[in-house]
Formats: structure tokens, C-alpha cells, sequence
């Protein structure tokens, strides 16, 4: 056990160099509540209570907005797909698809995790829309690019309920299939973003993507930002800590310059940007990230893409988690994109 556990040490020492003298891997892991097992898996021992899909509507729950009830994708590696629709849905019009990915850092969390879960609901209820939450795989058990190629064959699986040719969901008949979007909170935004651009080199008819929407998106790169040195010690997601689950995530042997890391180094894809639909993106001055998420603006504009664009003052990462109000906010503001969004063209 010793001689292993000095192995892991040498080895976590050369792959998660530190921010500064002060911080370790050890106490990132600490943090994180995750440890390493021998066969090289993670064990996850911070557990946000999980909750199951509620298919059915409950007389005695009278503050149920929503129902849920989950998908297989795969029966080998237990892919799934956890729809909602409102408790009501309406009957004289189709709702618009959401396509949703989960934070959690590329490591953390699942789609029955109570905070997404209720997330989830809030917005079928709220829009209203079917939302289809996407369980994708995570790190380092599975390093990136694995999350986005779930994410894509999510997106071809709602291509082929919206063919129908094998048959069709009930609940995906509430679905207006020409008004999909791809939605993501921190690690599920970055996702969003590279399964957006994987999907453009595919044939998607007759879903048509019309729009993406990215919450605090977690993005990163070698040089720091100004937002990153100034809340470099930040209660929530602190550098630190950041460049672990960065070396946790990304594929081995490469940096946070990495495109999966940051859109801005350039890499296969800035070539397909300009092709990009419309884009809401919301970020906040109190969270490490947010200069990422300007720079991403900004990146956009600078291909002609349309972006709506929403900078808090105060806040912090994931603040609608834990305050309803911000929540609340959160939700009016991407229900009125998603509502003024008519794009005409397919993705």
C-alpha cells in the first residue's frame, strides 16, 4: 500500500502541477470529496441526494410542476435520457425541445442529481418545453472527448424520434422538433458547446437546432484572466481546484490550451463557428469563469454570430442553485430567448 500510494503521488505531482506553494492535489481531492481507486476509477464520496423520475402525477404533491420518466439509450453502458413535460402540457400547440447537460465539472453528478433534477422541472414547467436531460459519462473514467460524443448521440436519438420511423416516445409528441435547443450549466455548457459544433458536419433534419444557451460556462487556459487572479482563492471553484478536475477531464498529455479547455487556442473548429446558430450565454462578476465567458462573447461576434448576452453583477457560480431568486431569473431570461428565437434555417 505504501509503495503505491508513492507511486500516486510522483504521479499526481507531475500531472496536476500546483497553482501556487500553498495548495496540493490532496487537498483538491479533499474538496472535491472524491478519492482514487486502485483500478484507476474515482470514488465519489460528496453524494447530493438522487431522486427518481416522477412519471406520474401525484394528488397529495400539489406543488408538482412537472413529470419525468427516463429513457435507456444503451443497455451496455447504461446511457439514458430523463424527459419532462408539465404536469398540464398543452394540447393546441407543440412545446420546443431543450436538450439538457448537467454541471459537474466533467466528473461529478448525474441527471437524477436533486439540484438538475429540479432544475429540469423548473423549466419544462416554466417555458413551457419537453426538456430531455442527457446522463453522459464522466471523468477520468471516461476523459473527454467521451462526454461530447454522448451528447451527439443524444442529439442523433432525438433525430430519429423525430423521424419516427421505429416508433415514437409518447411524451416527444409534445415536441415542436423544428424548435430544439441545447442547453448547459458550467461543464454541461461546455459540452453544449462542443456537441453544437460536432453536429454541424451532420445531416440532422428534421429536428433543427435554433439555439444554444450556456449558464457560467467552464471553460479554462494556461494564461489566467483578470476574473481568474482576482478570485483565484474563490470559495466555490477556486483555481486550484480547477486545475485539477481540468487534468481529471481532458485527455492526457496535453494543456488547458487544449480546444476542448479553451475555444480561444485556435484547433479544429474555429473553422466552423461562423456556421454557429444564436447563442444566449449569462455569467457572473463574482465567479472565476466569467472573463472565459466574455471571451467566448466576443469570439462569436467576431464571426458574425448572434449573441444575447446577460453579465450579473455580484453572484457567484452556481448562485441559481442556491438562491430561488437568481433562479427565477435565470429562468425569464432564457424563456425569452427561446421564445424570440425563430430561425428559419436548419443548424
Amino acid at each position: 500500500m505504501a509503495g503505491y500510494s508513492l507511486l500516486l503521488f510522483l504521479f499526481l505531482s507531475q500531472l496536476w502541477p500546483k497553482v501556487n506553494c500553498q495548495h496540493t492535489w490532496q487537498e483538491a481531492f479533499k474538496v472535491l470529496g472524491i478519492k482514487w481507486n486502485r483500478d484507476g476509477s474515482l470514488e465519489r464520496e460528496i453524494q447530493i441526494p438522487m431522486v427518481n423520475a416522477t412519471p406520474f402525477a401525484d394528488p397529495k404533491h400539489h406543488t408538482q410542476v412537472a413529470l419525468s420518466t427516463d429513457v435507456q439509450l444503451s443497455p451496455t453502458s447504461g446511457a439514458y435520457i430523463r424527459l419532462y413535460i408539465p404536469v398540464n402540457p398543452p394540447t393546441d400547440r407543440k412545446l420546443p425541445l431543450i436538450i439538457y447537460f448537467h454541471g459537474g465539472d466533467f466528473v461529478l453528478f448525474s441527471v437524477s442529481t436533486v439540484i438538475f433534477h429540479e432544475f429540469c422541472n423548473n423549466i419544462a414547467a416554466q417555458f413551457p418545453a419537453v426538456v430531455a436531460s442527457v446522463e453522459y459519462r464522466l471523468a477520468p473514467e471516461n476523459r473527454l472527448p467521451e462526454a461530447y460524443e454522448d451528447a451527439l448521440n443524444a442529439i442523433f436519438w432525438i433525430r430519429s424520434q423525430a423521424q419516427g420511423a421505429f416508433g415514437r416516445d409518447p411524451w416527444l409528441d409534445y415536441a415542436d422538433f423544428s424548435r430544439v435547443f441545447l442547453m448547459g450549466s458550467s461543464a454541461g455548457a461546455n459540452i453544449v458547446y462542443h456537441a453544437v459544433i460536432r453536429a454541424l458536419d451532420f445531416d440532422l433534419r428534421p429536428i433543427r437546432i435554433q439555439g444554444i444557451l450556456m449558464n457560467q460556462p467552464f471553460f479554462g487556459g494556461v494564461q489566467r484572466t483578470q476574473s481568474e487572479i482576482r478570485l483565484t482563492e474563490d470559495a466555490y471553484v477556486p483555481l486550484y481546484v480547477c486545475d485539477v478536475l481540468w487534468s481529471l477531464a481532458l485527455p492526457p498529455n496535453v494543456d488547458r490550451d487544449h480546444e476542448f479547455c479553451n475555444p480561444l487556442a485556435g484547433g479544429s473548429y474555429l473553422g466552423r463557428v461562423p456556421r454557429l446558430p444564436r447563442f444566449f450565454i449569462k455569467g457572473d462578476e463574482g465567479d472565476p469563469l466569467v472573463d472565459r465567458a466574455i471571451q467566448l462573447v466576443q469570439l462569436l461576434q467576431s464571426y458574425g454570430v448572434p449573441v444575447v448576452y446577460q453579465f450579473n453583477r455580484g453572484g457567484h457560480h452556481g448562485v441559481e442553485l442556491l438562491n430561488k431568486t437568481e433562479a427565477q431569473y435565470l429562468y425569464s431570461a432564457m424563456r425569452d430567448f427561446v421564445l424570440s428565437t425563430w430561425a428559419t434555417e436548419d443548424i
